[in-house]
């Protein structure tokens, strides 16, 4: 699996190399999200897969790195190019909205 650092996510933001899920729950949202990130709950992501385009890159974020683990892997075996941002949100320095 491909890994991240919060700094490397921060400083690709804006240069159309990657996009960004938020795979949190809502409320964990409502804290901040890193701008632009698309939000779907791990718990939804194999229904809403079909969002996402095998064409594209996908940094995958969470609260500290466990269920973007998780759904990196999943979307990985499902055919996407994703990569895992380490330590997740709790890691995250950068701007939210």
């Amino acid at each position: 699996m491909r890994q991240m650092t919060p700094v490397e996510v921060q400083n690709g933001l804006g240069k159309n190399e990657f996009e960004v899920v938020d795979v949190r729950e809502v409320s964990e949202v409502a804290e901040g999200i890193i701008p632009g990130a698309l939000h779907i709950p791990l718990g939804l992501l194999e229904f809403r897969m079909n969002e996402l385009d095998k064409n594209k890159t996908y940094v995958i974020v969470c609260r500290s790195g466990g269920r973007s683990s998780r759904a990196t892997q999943f979307l990985e075996y499902q055919g996407f190019n994703v990569i895992n941002m380490q330590g997740g949100m709790m890691s995250w320095q950068g701007p939210t909205q």
